[in-house]
């Protein structure tokens, strides 16, 4: 079936014709079959659910990666593996943007395990928490629950109660075999945990590394392969997109690229994607995921980002930004250690080594964006 040409309004909005072969291809949340480039992350988290199976406890976990790295897709998908292959254990994936309330977590939980929700008013937490253990120590169930963007339960100061109800369900419920996967993009998530969640939680690390370019070009490719007719792209425009997405480090940039591109390209009939519409999608898109990240940051983390930019020395070493950083704001040396860490994390700036300085481990601090391109994000309503 080749595309075909819009005759008019009356057409966009009443008849089939379109490039999008499958416009789903190009949803955030969008699972495709083939998942490539995150076997051994999958293997690990396998290997975390392994006990589960075999009426164990399951091994927690802190899945973490900067945005768009696969995570929330290899979760999915591990549960999905598990889930067809065992009636043991319950896996419940929640989205904490949304469920943020203890209430709202253990709705969720309850949803997975008796296949509705529990009443809103009327029944205290205490029973419908209940209700959850006895069911899986009854029929010898183990449950684990993934906390997607986990640092919001932290936001609305929910995430100790959260985890110790989940994870300590086996001293009131003797034979509940409980775990979590904790799933962020924030490098010091445990350390904020209060001391009697951290003795149970005790975590392994799965960590999501960014895409290398030549992946980004793989996945684009595939997608441009599951959502457009073919021809509808030209190796060129994708190259294009490519290099944006990887320049952004973040995966959802070519999507949504090429989203919006197609939705330009029908909008005006074309059978094609063409120049001018990467060029006005860039303009749409360019700089939003910049822009998310940058409000994200801490006070702390500004603050030395700010520092990187002001500095008028194209060789800026940690060393010199230390000191520089110190004066400012009188913080120690580790936690400038783990602010400029979680700055790179994010892929706001690169370090090089030099090979000089003690052990030759100084390191060159290269900002990724030009001071424009953040200081128009930053201000940003």
């Amino acid at each position: 079936m080749k595309p075909t040409i819009f005759m008019g309004i009356e057409d966009i909005l009443l008849h089939d014709e379109t490039i999008f072969k499958n416009i789903n291809a190009f949803d955030p949340d969008y699972l495709p079959e083939s998942y490539k480039y995150r076997d051994s992350q999958m293997e690990a988290l396998a290997i975390c659910i392994r006990p589960a199976l075999k009426k164990g406890r399951p091994i927690n976990v802190v899945v973490l990666g900067s945005c768009a790295t696969g995570k929330t897709t290899a979760i999915k998908k591990i549960f999905d593996m598990v889930e067809h292959n065992s009636e043991k254990v319950v896996c419940c994936y929640i989205n904490c943007q949304l469920h943020t309330t203890r209430f709202g977590i253990f709705s969720q939980i309850y949803q997975r395990v008796f296949g509705h929700f529990p009443p809103e008013t009327g029944v205290p937490f205490s029973r419908i928490y209940q209700k959850i253990m006895q069911h899986l120590v009854s029929e010898e169930k183990a449950l684990v629950v993934a906390l997607d963007d986990v640092n919001y339960l932290f936001h609305s100061k929910n995430a100790n109660k959260i985890f110790y109800d989940i994870l300590r369900a086996h001293e009131v419920f003797p034979g509940a075999r409980t775990g979590v996967f904790a799933i962020l993009s924030d490098i010091e998530f445990r350390f904020a945990l209060d001391k009697n969640v951290n003795s149970i939680f005790i975590p392994q690390d799965v960590i999501f590394q960014p895409y290398a370019r030549e992946e980004i070009y793989s996945i684009l490719k595939e997608r441009t392969s599951l959502g457009f007719y073919p021809e509808v792209i030209s190796d060129e425009i994708l190259d294009e997109i490519v290099e944006r997405t990887s320049e952004s480090g973040d995966l959802r940039v070519g999507i949504d690229l090429l989203r919006v591109c197609g939705n330009l390209a029908e909008s005006e009939a074309s059978r094609t994607i063409e120049n001018k519409h990467l060029d006005e999608a860039l303009k749409r898109t360019g700089p939003a995921s910049l822009a998310h990240t940058l409000n994200s940051l801490s006070d702390l983390e500004n603050s030395l980002l700010e520092l990187i930019i002001n500095f008028k020395d194209e060789n800026l070493t940690a060393g010199s930004l230390y000191e520089l950083f110190k004066k400012d704001t009188g913080t120690s040396y580790s936690s400038f250690n783990r602010t400029l860490d979680k700055l790179e994390f994010l892929r706001l700036i690169d370090t090089k080594f030099t090979g000089k300085g003690m052990r030759g481990n100084s390191r060159l601090i290269i900002l990724r964006f030009s001071q424009d391109e953040i200081n128009k994000c930053m201000v940003q309503p």
